[in-house]
């Protein structure tokens, strides 16, 4: 048994809780999984009102980080080999300036598109204003993919970025959104990652439901 314990919910539904799974990974941090008790707080992290409740939250020893992002810098500072951030200045700044805009936007879509990995919509009606969130997701991937060469967002590795965005990925699928070949491609690979499908296994075997997270909004 570890010393480290990362305490997450919902593999199905919960994003948080799959950013900071991935980015311990990515790191290389051998940690045991808590599952969350399904409490209020814990619901509303499920329902998509707070990005940060309990969950995922990181035990390490003495330190404790509830944070996805504290959880990205500090398993950078803990495995600054592991490269979750870009070793160039300007490309590590770019990294976390659309990481931190994936924490702290995209209200929209969040609402109107919650991550439900079992779930899957041949055609789906975004609801207007998540709109624009999803354009401009498309956006930042299309810089990213054509500044630093693919197939990842910064290059040729997984950084911090695409834990990030890796949820966003589900949700396209879910909602059935439309992506020119280039998107729909990082799209596929990113469900191809094997930490991905470890999750997807996980999330396939959880027997709980959120009703109001199965339905259409």
């Amino acid at each position: 048994m570890t010393s480290a314990k990362l305490t997450i919910s919902s593999k199905n539904y919960s994003s948080w809780s799959l950013r900071g799974w991935l980015l311990c990974k990515m790191a290389g941090l051998e940690f045991d999984e808590v599952i969350a008790p399904p409490d209020e707080k814990n619901r509303q992290e499920l329902l998509l009102l707070s990005p940060s409740v309990l969950v995922p939250r990181l035990t390490d020893g003495d330190v404790d980080v509830w944070d996805t992002l504290a959880i990205a810098e500090y398993m950078h500072e803990r495995f600054p080999d592991a490269g979750l951030f870009p070793a160039d200045m300007a490309q590590r700044a770019h990294c976390r300036a659309i990481c931190g805009e994936m924490h702290s936007g995209f209200q929209n879509m969040r609402s109107a598109m919650p991550m439900n990995i079992r779930t899957t919509y041949d055609t789906f009606k975004i609801f207007t204003g998540a709109r624009p969130d999803v354009e401009r997701v498309k956006e930042i991937w299309t810089e990213c993919l054509d500044a630093y060469g693919g197939p990842w967002l910064f290059g040729a590795k997984p950084t911090a970025a695409d834990a990030m965005f890796a949820p966003v990925c589900s949700r396209f699928r879910t909602y059935a959104v439309e992506l020119e070949p280039k998107l729909q491609a990082y799209c596929d690979m990113v469900f191809d990652w094997p930490l991905m499908k470890q999750w997807i296994a996980g999330a396939e075997a959880e027997p709980a439901e959120i009703v109001e997270l199965e339905v259409e909004f």
